[in-house]
């Protein structure tokens, strides 16, 4: 239904994506906001070069990789290298603020306004800026969560304490074998809760944020909705951006605006209701 020979651009200039961008924002009723990597980018959260020197040289040099997404599939040969990776990835990435104000630059344009998150960013910027956590859909996960690697139960496990811990005591690239984390339940090994396979745990809360979600576009089914899409590639198109087009496409009322660096596009299907805007999120934002 929505390949990329049937998909569109906007041609309208910089300054006239903007005014339309603030009319929508003004007269939409609700706004779904579709948060994608590309806006943690653009906040600062790089996965690789100087950022990643900054705090994973030491791992560079040792293990040969050049990026935090590949350190974290790198086949460490002991539990305590892997959590010397992970914990000190966990601690800039989930515990650390954004380098810039991106995200609390977005609540503030969201401010009064019947709002709700999608995002299937790990990081927890939107809490940390200041978003209403019962406004939030984390759909692949938490930074922040530990789950059982089995699993033997759906729970998870705040793991800041932990967190903290292996990174401050790891010594040349390994942590303490006593910090190794541990389910609670079981005893096996806890691992990130984060959706790379079908091990993912959906806990209490994952259900009832998606609760809420569903609810709030039930109740704003046929009226004035903006989706609002923000750094969303074609990673896992199918949780936003093919959600967006098709809910625009059976909502005449709806519209649909994606800003994104590069991949700034929709379906031929919703052109009339689309504002498609290919600029730096964080620059675009900063202009309105």
């Amino acid at each position: 239904m929505y390949s990329r020979t049937s998909t569109i651009n906007s041609t309208n200039s910089f300054s006239q994506q903007i005014d339309r961008l603030l009319r929508e924002l003004d007269t939409a009723e609700a706004v779904v906001v579709g948060a994608g990597a590309g806006l943690s980018a653009a906040a600062g959260f790089t996965y690789g070069g100087e950022r990643f020197r900054e705090h994973f040289s030491d791992f560079e040099a040792r293990y040969g990789f050049h990026d935090m997404y590949t350190g974290g599939f790198h086949p460490y040969d002991t539990p305590e290298e892997y959590w010397a990776y992970w914990s000190r990835n966990i601690l800039i990435n989930r515990y650390m603020d954004a380098p810039l104000p991106v995200y609390r630059r977005l609540l503030e344009l969201l401010e009064g306004k019947n709002y709700f998150v999608l995002t299937t960013n790990v990081d927890h910027c939107f809490q940390k800026a200041g978003f209403d956590k019962a406004r939030l859909f984390y759909t692949q996960g938490d930074y922040g969560l530990f789950q059982c690697s089995g699993p033997c139960c759906q729970e998870t496990f705040d793991n800041e304490g932990a967190v903290r811990a292996m990174a401050a005591r790891q010594q040349n690239l390994r942590i303490p074998s006593d910090l190794v984390p541990r389910c609670p339940r079981c005893g096996r090994p806890l691992t990130m809760n984060l959706r790379v396979d079908d091990a993912f745990v959906q806990d209490e809360g994952w259900y009832a944020a998606a609760r809420r979600y569903q609810d709030f576009v039930r109740r704003h089914r046929g009226c004035a909705i903006l989706y609002l899409e923000l750094g969303v590639g074609m990673n896992t198109p199918g949780i936003i951006k093919f959600n967006f087009w098709r809910q625009v496409h059976q909502n005449r009322k709806a519209k649909y605006v994606c800003i994104n660096q590069g991949q700034s596009y929709a379906p031929r299907k919703i052109e009339k209701q689309s504002l498609c805007i290919d600029a730096d999120i964080g620059s675009m934002l900063s202009e309105l």
